[in-house]
């Protein structure tokens, strides 16, 4: 499983850094689609469905790096902050179309956590060896 996860992570990066630094942002052309989201679920605002999908971009992040390198799994969210600061940072100051935001650094680590915490969840139990019965 740890190489099949390390190579799901590296096809991942690539993905997420197409995502993180496309020169506009990447739901431009969702307009429609999400005004007619947010008419039909009104409590469903664009502010939370971004912050949603901002978790579920990192959550592929957290479980890949949790089982590609389980020795170091206490710094998969670490990691998940640092890169989702990275990601801002550079969006904030070479991007003039993007606009930076702790709220996606704040859902980007809460979505690397969940996938940690599922690749966890994944693994327990699968460690000890199977007990005759």
């Amino acid at each position: 499983m740890t190489r099949v996860a390390r190579a799901l992570l590296i096809v991942y990066v690539v993905v997420l850094a197409l995502i993180a630094f496309w020169p506009t942002p990447v739901d431009r052309d969702a307009g429609p689609i999400l005004r007619a989201i947010t008419s039909a679920v009104p409590w469903l605002t664009y502010a939370r469905i971004e912050f949603a999908a901002n978790i579920a971009l990192f959550v592929p992040f957290g479980w890949c790096a949790a089982l590609g390198w389980p020795r170091w799994q206490a710094y998969v969210i670490p990691a998940g902050l640092v890169i989702s600061l990275a990601i801002e940072a550079a969006q904030g100051v070479l991007l003039a179309e993007r606009t930076a935001s702790v709220w996606d650094v704040v859902a980007n680590t809460l979505g690397a956590a969940a996938g940690w915490l599922i690749a966890r969840r994944w693994t327990v139990g699968r460690d000890q060896p199977a007990s005759g019965g």
